[in-house]
């Protein structure tokens, strides 16, 4: 748990940042707090509430006992990645999973990303549901940059993908830069055109440049439905080109085998998103992950090695680890 010292605030941000040391420093009840302050219990809970909603404070947990923290062990051990596992109800839907899951991400994201990082976002489902909890930190000289395309037949995608990087860039004060292509080309011949462009490869090499990556697994399988798989973007053909290559998911619109291969998956070729090799020389990839409709998807990412952090619900987790 972290206080800033010296910040310039608002008045209810002061009365928020009092009732936060008071609470977490000092141990004092609501009641208690509430006396000092002459105010009511309710009115001290929206104040500490407000404290952790804008970052004012952080709270960690770190248990070695839990069953979370075997599975991690567990993860870790097998996969040789840092396994994050949220508790999450068995009775729990897929859609209240994600945004539970979601929330857990986006409460501990500034961990992560920093002044002077560069940080690539993959949009989709799982993204926007982080893009809209993200826990304030103000950063300087950092940036967010698109991942990939969202461009296609019905729309230019730029006010979905837009709004999710503008929320992150928001949070943290950072400059973002958007790719404003389709996701996939008619074409192979025209991404490889397009790919000489000075403009884009100056963004093609901040994405080269990335301290962290931050996707989600798009899924042909998904209770919860992938963007790229319900949004327009795939056609009737690309489907059964898609099954006839044995494909189980994809990150950022490039799609992968149970085996972790892409290579010879036709429409790899017309998609704006980046190779695997790209992702893999970024420091640290987090992967977000609910429901077990995706296990199929994550075991082939975490074959293709494009994965150094996952962020899991249990019931996922424990299924990863009994497989």
């Amino acid at each position: 748990m972290t206080l800033p010292n010296e910040l310039t605030l608002s008045n209810r941000t002061s009365d928020a940042l009092t009732a936060a040391h008071l609470y977490y420093m000092q141990d004092l009840t609501m009641d208690a707090i509430a006396h000092e302050l002459h105010t009511s219990r309710s009115s001290i809970s929206r104040l500490l509430s407000q404290a952790r909603a804008s970052g004012l404070v952080d709270i960690q947990i770190r248990s070695p006992l839990d069953a979370t923290s075997s599975l991690e062990k567990v993860i870790l051990d097998r996969y040789h990645v840092a396994a994050h596992v949220v508790p999450v109800p068995d009775h729990a839907s897929d859609v209240d999973r994600l945004e539970r899951v979601a929330l857990s991400v986006a409460r501990i994201l500034g961990q992560f990303f920093d002044s002077n990082m560069t940080m690539g976002i993959a949009w989709g489902s799982t993204m926007n549901a982080i893009s809209r909890h993200v826990t304030p930190k103000r950063t300087h000289n950092s940036q967010i940059v698109q991942l990939n395309g969202a461009g296609n037949m019905r729309t230019t995608g730029l006010d979905y993908a837009s709004e999710i990087l503008r929320r992150f860039g928001d949070a943290f004060g950072a400059h973002v830069e958007q790719f404003p292509v389709p996701t996939f080309f008619d074409d192979p011949a025209t991404r490889q055109a397009l790919w000489r462009e000075r403009g884009v490869i100056r963004l093609l090499e901040l994405q080269g440049r990335m301290d962290v990556a931050l996707f989600g697994l798009g899924s042909p399988f998904s209770d919860v439905p992938s963007h790229v798989y319900a949004g327009g973007y795939l056609e009737d053909a690309d489907f059964d080109a898609l099954g006839q290559s044995g494909v189980v998911g994809d990150v950022a619109t490039i799609f992968f085998r149970a085996d972790g291969s892409t290579d010879g998956i036709p429409l790899n070729q017309r998609s704006t998103g980046p190779d695997f090799a790209v992702l893999r020389r970024t420091p640290r990839r987090i992967c977000v992950v609910s429901g077990s409709s995706k296990l199929a998807s994550l075991r082939g990412a975490l074959a293709a090695r494009v994965i150094t952090d996952l962020y899991i619900d249990e019931g996922t987790a424990r299924a990863l680890a009994d497989s």
